[in-house]
């Protein structure tokens, strides 16, 4: 996870060179820089929560875990699909996929309030219980941060569709 971090940084920083440069595109730069901004989250905030899984020793996903990461894998996959709509100037289509992006973390809303919920119903060890509950709450604003992605496409489309 690290790596795919390191490797969004660079291309955040390849982008902005260019961004720099007399480099002109259909949709303005500041919205570019603020969408590739806002995916870069999404990496920096996956790598935090699998350094807090190694930190805390935790080698196994409980079931809310699995629940949230099915959520941001089918966010991924939405930002995924509109990035190949914005290459085909498809703004329009991408609406679509900011609906179901924001979807997904309404799931993940209602996964952290019961996970929490359940985890403080059930589990005994102080320690355990404050590892688990930020691991959810990273999980969370994961989901979180694909939402500022559908937001940021969202104004986006506003401005150029």
């Amino acid at each position: 996870m690290k790596k795919y971090e390191t490797d969004g940084d660079t291309l955040i920083h390849a982008l902005i060179v260019m961004l720099n440069k007399s480099f002109m595109t259909p949709i303005e730069r500041e919205d570019i820089l603020a969408l590739a901004n806002s995916m870069d989250d999404v990496l920096d905030g996956m790598e935090e929560c699998i350094a807090h899984f190694d930190m805390f020793g935790i080698v196994e996903a409980d079931e809310s875990m699995k629940k949230f990461v099915e959520n941001i894998v089918a966010s991924t996959d939405e930002i995924v699909l509109a990035m190949e709509k914005l290459q085909r100037k498809d703004l329009v289509g991408m609406r679509e996929n900011a609906i179901k992006i924001k979807d997904y973390e309404s799931k993940c809303d209602e996964v952290l309030r019961k996970s929490i919920k359940q985890l403080f119903l059930h589990e005994t060890d102080p320690i355990r219980i404050i590892q688990y509950k930020d691991i959810y709450e990273q999980l969370e604003d994961i989901a979180d941060d694909c939402q500022n992605v559908a937001n940021t496409m969202e104004t986006i489309i506003m401005r150029n569709a």
